[in-house]
């Protein structure tokens, strides 16, 4: 299931693309996620794991005056990305950006009303442990809630996407063609889900399947 080669970021030379190609999505897929995790909670404080360029979190800071977030990627380049980009948009004072291992948090226990994460969980060496690690940091009551596979991509016009790049970007991005080849992705299949949160510490979860895309919101 889980390819002999296996990165957990998004290598540096592929930021930039991959900002492009996010970038296109945000009112047609960030956006609706930011509106639901706005409707979910009030006043709170929001872990977003694997946030590549941030703009998940711009979306939920541009709703909403009351949430302040804590948004972590392992790709040192897309978190510079993110905190530009949150600048642009003016929010950045309520968003902070770090580079962080979600298997790893730094954060205390009982830290967060709310952890959410799209599309990071297939990309993981040990999916479980990132469960244990949200479960540790959420406050009593908190909720995690986790999108994989995302429909991010799905959304992406792809020959727009191919259109707005560099000529430097188009050679990447062939170059991403082959590091998809040897490194694909796993997702999983809603059996899969289901097995692998009821291993977790979450007791409370609810799973649904719709287009293709797993949504697990989990409470603690």
């Amino acid at each position: 299931m889980k390819s002999k080669i296996h990165i957990e970021r998004i290598p540096a030379i592929f930021a930039t693309i991959y900002d492009k190609a996010a970038k296109m999505v945000k009112d047609s897929y960030f956006g609706p996620v930011a509106d639901e995790v706005v409707s979910g909670v009030g006043k709170a404080r929001v872990l977003d794991l694997g946030t590549g360029p941030g703009y998940l979190p711009i979306e939920i800071a541009k709703r909403s005056t009351l949430i302040t977030i804590d948004a972590i990627d392992l790709g040192h380049k897309l978190i510079r990305m993110a905190r530009q980009n949150a600048l642009s948009a003016g929010v950045s004072d309520r968003i902070t950006f770090e580079v962080g291992n979600a298997a790893k948090l730094r954060f205390e226990n009982d830290t967060y009303d709310m952890v959410i994460s799209t599309g990071m969980l297939h990309m993981l060496k040990d999916p479980l442990k990132v469960l244990k690690e949200c479960h540790r940091v959420l406050k009593p009551g908190g909720t995690a809630w986790i999108y994989d596979p995302a429909q991010v991509s799905a959304k992406i016009d792809r020959l727009k996407w191919k259109r707005s790049l560099t000529v430097f970007e188009t050679y990447v991005y062939k170059l991403f063609l082959l590091y998809a080849l040897v490194n694909p992705p796993h997702t999983f299949d809603q059996k899969q889900m289901i097995d692998l949160i009821a291993a977790s510490p979450f007791q409370h979860r609810e799973i649904e399947e719709i287009k293709g895309e797993i949504k697990a919101k989990l409470k603690k």
